[in-house]
């Protein structure tokens, strides 16, 4: 008998290497490139050296954050050599080809063909024929338990301060059907909280004009609203409401209608607002809707109907234009809107934004003692708040848990329904059963707490 061609042998999988910067959006992106070269036959690397090609997925928003995704690419040049450049930076695709002429391949964000197309011809991938009748599960770069679910692409904001529109385009909405079977295939599979993700979540649909799909017998419209209360009637293969957190969601009349169906166990108690400023002549400069008195009158409605409703948001300070008067006037109106969760950024200019021509700009050590003063008012808010809930019992998700101590005693991590993965506070417990899983609901008494942190004991 004649010996086995090489035909069927199954030969070594080509490995790709990723690396992911920038925000949960990119994040996604990565994933669904992953996803795709899992399903042509690549295998994943852990570290450079392993890789026969390696992914920088770049973040382009602010100049710091492109000396970050540079510094990236420059490692995996000097540990791989194999080098494909992809994300928002890949808009400036000479300025990385002028630092690293001997990259494989640039492309812009979202780019997915041209990045799978990329790297096929850097490691043609050699297993297809055998494996094209073995489904492929999607590549996750999250936890099992949570998931990012992203609704669109792009923006039709003008923002002084952002280039976005720039890097990823108009709003370009994804059909209600797609999202909706996406998010239930996710949950089916084990996410226990679902992260909705855009670059203005509010918007979601304007651009198809909210055109309607069918949906589990039913029409559903490409809309927020309609979104969020399909997605709460999604439940885990337990039986459990999952988590679902609506970020980057813009003020806009009709936010105002999910309020109900996080009161109802719904949807997760959380908005995710950009507010970036509250003087109306800062917003005016940063071309962004000034009505900030009818923002705190429409905060008390929305806690009254969900008395437990987190509300965090992110303000720029040192913005060119900023006086003094600007800036206390965002302190008064920070004390009275006693936001949860705030994220301070130092105004930073970012080529090619239209704010860089603004006149006055303000020093940078102005810019640090504003931060720092910034700082101070939203960390005592949130530590007053935080103190409050001591001695309640509040639902956690557990995201780590640790090994037994010298005294058998064992630790988890979790974050409860006002903190978002990556970007606010945390659950810390102690003395937890061995059977505590990541991804499990606690219920959690609270003993403690500090400015960011909460600390309790499964009730």
């Amino acid at each position: 008998m004649a010996p086995p061609s090489a035909q069927t042998t199954i030969p070594d999988q080509k490995k790709v290497g990723m690396v992911s910067l920038g925000c949960p959006k990119a994040l996604v992106d990565s994933e669904r490139i992953l996803t795709r070269l899992r399903a042509d036959g690549y295998a994943m690397s852990p570290d450079y050296a392993g890789a026969d090609v390696v992914l920088v997925n770049t973040c382009g928003f602010l100049d710091s954050a492109k000396e970050e995704s540079l510094e990236a690419i420059g490692e995996a040049m000097a540990e791989n050599g194999r080098v494909i450049v992809t994300g928002c930076m890949g808009d400036e695709a000479e300025a990385i080809r002028a630092r690293f002429p001997q990259v494989l391949a640039v492309t812009g964000a979202h780019q997915y063909e041209a990045v799978v197309e990329a790297v096929h011809e850097a490691a043609p991938p050699t297993q297809g024929p055998f494996i094209d009748l073995i489904p492929q599960p999607d590549v996750k770069l999250t936890p099992r338990h949570y998931s990012y679910l992203k609704i669109s692409e792009g923006c039709n904001h003008s923002c002084a301060f952002c280039i976005i529109p720039q890097l990823r385009g108009k709003l370009a909405s994804r059909r209600i059907d797609a999202v909706l079977r996406e998010a239930e295939k996710l949950v089916a599979a084990g996410t226990r909280e679902l992260l909705v993700i855009s670059q203005d979540t509010s918007a979601y649909g304007v651009d198809t004009r909210h055109e309607e799909r069918m949906w589990k017998g039913h029409p559903v419209r490409a809309h927020m609203t309609d979104l969020a209360r399909e997605l709460g009637q999604l439940r885990t293969p337990e039986g459990d409401v999952p988590w679902v957190r609506l970020h980057y969601v813009y003020p806009y009349p009709h936010v105002d209608a999910v309020i109900p169906l996080m009161a109802e166990g719904l949807l997760t108690p959380y908005l995710d607002i950009p507010f970036q400023h509250a003087s109306p002549a800062v917003l005016r400069a940063m071309k962004r809707p000034a009505n900030e008195a009818k923002v705190l009158e429409r905060l008390k409605a929305w806690r009254a109907i969900a008395p437990h409703i987190t509300v965090r948001s992110s303000f720029v300070v040192g913005f060119p234009g900023e006086t003094e008067d600007d800036f206390r006037y965002l302190l008064d109106w920070l004390e009275e809107a006693q936001l949860d969760r705030v994220g301070g950024f130092r105004f930073e200019p970012v080529t090619g934004a239209a704010a860089n021509a603004l006149p006055d700009p303000v020093p940078e050590a102005v810019k640090e003692e504003r931060y720092a003063r910034l700082m101070e008012v939203t960390e005592r808010i949130s530590a007053a708040k935080l103190a409050a809930k001591v001695g309640r019992t509040i639902p956690v998700i557990i995201d780590e848990v640790g090994e037994p101590d010298e005294d058998g005693d064992r630790g988890a991590t979790g974050r409860s329904q006002a903190d978002a993965p990556e970007i606010d506070g945390q659950v810390l417990l102690r003395n937890v059963p061995a059977s505590l899983q990541p991804g499990d609901f606690a219920r959690v008494l609270i003993e403690d707490a500090d400015a960011h942190d909460l600390f309790g004991v499964i009730a």
